[in-house]
């Protein structure tokens, strides 16, 4: 029986497990998933600081005539006590000295003959960076499950981080199936086809973060496609496409059950790509995907993105919508659950006149995807609609409304 769109989903994110970890330098850590939380080991700012170029004074010094007795700069260790009476010239990033209360900005006072003339207005800690105020001592900043970016790189070194444990990069393996297809750079017969799908998830998933390697075409045969399989399971995940509908040669379930394959998901709800499988070997997951392009390029995008998301360890595992309206209004068949390729400029969203399952040139069309209700038979133009970007990625930590109805 085939499994909804959301049942679907909910598979791959309760029975699917994240991948092992590893420890890298903070260097190269970028868009890697962190396993566990990172507890500060210190006060950051460690010690209270000035934010600006200024003098450090007493707030009852408000609006009065006073002089510098020092001046403490970045990196110095001051030792003296401010006075009453008295300022103390002071660098951005520099300690804040005993005694004082708050930092004028040099541009703020007037000064003539040495005389330095306070401003009356001078709020108590102003101008005051407090020592624990960015990330304070035994707080969690970065917690497990995080992707890590440059910015985050900057709170890791700022704590003295060196290395850090991330999930390992997730190994995809790609082949296609069809004695009728041959790769990109061979010469065809008429009769035959190039293979569009293969190369064209290799590169999305690389685009994802994944390490990719493809094995090419296996023939339409029991023990072809089964050599293939096994050639690949050190593979995370395997993803095929072609073989997985009802065709005399549609061997594809058959070779990957022969290898003791365990099905999570048999066909999905969904048109176009009902007949999309998921199972696993052991650790590695095996995704089948329909043959024609456009039909596994949407599934691709609806559950192996959701897959890659589960096995990195994110704690962001669920497709976010962006909230759109229909750009004009666009007519469909009703009566299954469906998906819509569309354009969206960032005020609508405008689905595309021609989508075809078998269809390439849409795909680069598509800025994202609605997915709608049997029910409904149009879109009519101004429309609220759920808009799941494909350009981008865009999850959520919760499970959101994805149906446009």
């Amino acid at each position: 029986m085939a499994s909804s769109i959301l049942e679907a989903l909910d598979i791959i994110a309760n029975k699917i497990t994240p991948i092992d970890k590893e420890i890298i330098p903070i260097e190269i850590s970028v868009n890697r998933v962190v396993t566990e939380d990172y507890i500060a080991t210190f006060d950051l700012p460690r010690f209270n600081n000035s934010a600006m170029d200024g003098y450090a004074v007493k707030v009852s010094d408000a609006g009065k005539n006073v002089t510098c007795s020092d001046v403490i700069y970045a990196g110095d260790n001051p030792q003296m006590t401010l006075e009453e009476s008295q300022v103390i010239k002071i660098m951005t990033g520099a300690p804040i000295p005993k005694g004082c209360e708050a930092i004028v900005p040099i541009e703020n006072v007037h000064i003539e003959n040495e005389v330095i003339t306070l401003p009356s207005n001078i709020q108590h800690d102003g101008f005051i960076r407090m020592k624990g105020e960015d990330i304070r001592k035994d707080t969690i900043y970065l917690a497990k499950g995080e992707i890590i970016n440059a910015y985050t790189i900057a709170s890791l070194a700022s704590q003295g981080v060196t290395h850090v444990s991330v999930h390992r990069v997730i190994k995809v393996a790609i082949f296609g199936t069809g004695d009728e297809l041959r790769p990109h750079f061979e010469k065809i017969e008429d009769h035959q086809l190039y293979n569009s799908n293969s190369p064209m998830f290799l590169t999305r998933s690389r685009e994802l973060g994944c390490d990719v390697r493809f094995i090419r075409t296996s023939a339409d045969t029991l023990e072809a496609l089964e050599a293939s399989i096994k050639s690949t399971l050190d593979a995370d995940i395997i993803i095929t496409s072609g073989g997985v509908s009802v065709g005399d040669k549609d061997f594809t379930k058959v070779a990957f059950t022969n290898l003791g394959m365990q099905v999570l998901i048999d066909k999905i709800d969904i048109k176009p790509g009902r007949p999309t499988i998921v199972g696993e070997i052991g650790k590695t997951i095996i995704v089948n995907l329909p043959g024609n392009p456009l039909a596994a390029m949407v599934n691709y995008e609806l559950f192996v993105r959701a897959i890659i998301r589960k096995l990195s360890g994110q704690n962001i595992l669920h497709h976010n919508t962006v909230q759109t309206s229909m750009k004009k209004d666009f007519s469909v068949r009703g009566g299954k659950y469906a998906i819509v390729l569309g354009r969206y400029d960032g005020k609508s969203f405008e689905a595309l006149t021609s989508q075809m399952p078998g269809m390439v040139s849409p795909m680069q069309e598509a800025d994202g995807m609605i997915l709608i209700t049997p029910d409904v038979k149009i879109l009519e133009s101004g429309k609220s609609v759920y808009m799941i970007p494909i350009k981008w990625e865009f999850c959520s930590s919760k499970k959101e409304e994805l149906f446009s109805k």
